[in-house]
């Protein structure tokens, strides 16, 4: 595989000098027209072995295009900060937006390698590191990224020359480390490692460019017309209008099962019971949550349901148990500019929470399957997409010790019309009933199929969904407690366990 990448291609110092103006300002052109235009974001990573250019390249490039539009990210050991959250919250929160150009100096792939060459983790381990790439570029592509991926490639032999070259001279002594011998000591195992990364992760839709990293001028000139060719082709291409964007055709679950009917709605528990059943919860989730080893987990606790179902209630009781210097709730409305900009779940990644905290979320992700899906706002292979983009976005919340609780609070069209008029005569529950909680009411059909759909393909073994009676709103908030109680519990047993085996 690296054979191409072996060949001595070198470039003379009269040729590089006459072709790097024209380069520049062509790639200067392109970056002007896609800032103007806005229509997609570009990420590169630049990746490879020590000492084949890496850093030289991303220096180059930043000289070269305008500083303006561009995001280096020098992707090194990760912080306190990205160590408390999922590997991939870091590379979430750097991408680029529409119209902006992200260059990662490591990426994804980086540390899920070093830890397979330095024994940390298993095959198993790196395969899993592997796919959730895939899934990542897969999302970003679908989302219409431009994804280019470089490798930096250098012999054994080339490699040694490059780094006690660079060792020799005073001027960058400096960029050679201990660690790069150590890795240069580690190259046949690396190269392996590296041939078999490439081969699975280079797809259609982000494929790997093996660069020879030897000859400094050949390396910049080659990476260059490739990253101003790409951008080009793709701005000039023609601009194909989206069809299908009317609401698609809601069809019944495979089974039949119709899981929101199947729920007994009536519910009882009188305000006495309530108020003894939410002072126990409410005590429970507060030792719970003041507990030492909470400091290593992560809740995230997201609330969707019918208008009126009371979901802000639920939510003021599971708040008024916690510290609130632990605790931030966040609101999803539509989305901002700033992040219509970026891939769909950029926003909720941003508010994966470190550990010892707890987030809510007052809607949530499931926005694609619920309101663009019925309201028409997306196509229809964006929301379908977006079932298994989500599971796989929770199967790495969970992975790394976040409790998961997620919440449908499910009314009768009845009860819903009677708290929507409640609402209309308290002057300080007026502000929570709109002309879109109205339309959403005519949409009431369309709506139960989309949730039984979304319950059906997303409520896994690691992110189950409570579905929450919410008729009796006094019911439907201990049931909430506690599910939420049981679920901190439970995950601060295993830690217990895990530590003690």
């Amino acid at each position: 595989m690296f054979e191409s990448a072996e060949l001595g291609h070198k470039i003379d110092k009269a040729t590089y000098d006459k072709a790097v103006p024209a380069l520049r300002e062509a790639l200067l052109e392109a970056q002007l027209d896609l800032s103007q235009s806005a229509k997609f974001p570009v990420v590169i990573l630049l990746s490879g072995l020590d000492g084949a250019g890496r850093g030289e390249t991303l220096n180059l490039l930043n000289e070269w295009m305008d500083p303006r539009h561009v995001q280096a990210h020098g992707m090194g050991e990760p912080s306190d900060e990205e160590l408390d959250r999922p590997m991939m919250w870091r590379f979430w929160r750097a991408l680029p937006p529409k119209g902006k150009t992200g260059i990662f100096l490591g990426s994804w792939y980086t540390w899920p390698i070093l830890n397979r060459v330095n024994g940390v983790t298993k095959l198993a381990d790196l395969d899993q590191s592997l796919e959730r790439a895939r899934l990542l570029e897969k999302m970003l592509t679908d989302e219409g990224a431009l994804v280019l991926k470089f490798w930096l490639h250098l012999s054994k032999d080339k490699q040694e020359k490059r780094l006690k070259s660079l060792e020799k001279d005073p001027k960058t002594r400096w960029r050679v480390t201990e660690r790069d011998w150590q890795h240069f000591k580690l190259y046949d195992k690396l190269a392996s490692i590296h041939e078999s990364v490439i081969r699975h992760t280079s797809t259609a839709e982000a494929p790997w460019f093996i660069i020879e990293g030897e000859d400094p001028r050949y390396r910049s000139l080659t990476i260059g017309k490739m990253i101003h060719e790409s951008i080009r082709k793709r701005l000039d291409a023609p601009t194909v209008k989206p069809v299908g964007l009317s609401a698609p055709p809601l069809l019944p679950s495979i089974d039949k099962l119709h899981i929101l009917k199947a729920l007994r709605l009536d519910q009882k528990l009188e305000k006495k019971a309530y108020e003894i059943e939410l002072e126990k919860y409410q005590g429970k989730l507060a030792l719970l949550t003041r507990d030492p080893r909470f400091k290593e987990i992560t809740v995230i606790a997201m609330f969707e349901g019918n208008d009126a179902a009371g979901k802000g209630g639920s939510i003021r009781r599971i708040t008024g148990a916690l510290d609130a210097r632990i605790y931030q709730v966040v609101p999803v409305a539509a989305p901002t500019e700033e992040e219509r900009a970026q891939p769909y779940l950029w926003r909720f990644w941003r508010h994966v929470p470190r550990r010892g905290k707890v987030t809510i979320f007052d809607r949530s992700w499931y926005g694609r399957e619920l309101v663009e899906r019925v309201e028409g706002f997306c196509l229809e292979s964006d929301w379908m997409r977006a079932y298994g983009e989500i599971n796989e976005f929770e199967a790495q919340l969970v992975r790394h010790n976040i409790v998961m609780a997620k919440f449908w609070l499910t009314i009768s069209k009845e009860e819903q019309l009677k708290r929507f008029k409640e609402r209309e005569k308290t002057g300080f529950k007026r502000y929570k009933i709109t002309d879109e909680d109205w339309r959403n009411r005519e949409k009431w059909d369309a709506y139960e199929n989309a949730v039984c759909d979304m319950v059906d393909r997303t409520s896994t073994e690691r992110a189950p969904w409570t579905l929450v009676e919410a008729e009796n709103k006094y019911y439907a908030r201990i049931k909430v407690l506690k599910t939420v109680c049981e679920l901190v519990e439970t995950q601060l047993k295993q830690l217990k366990k895990s530590k003690d085996s």
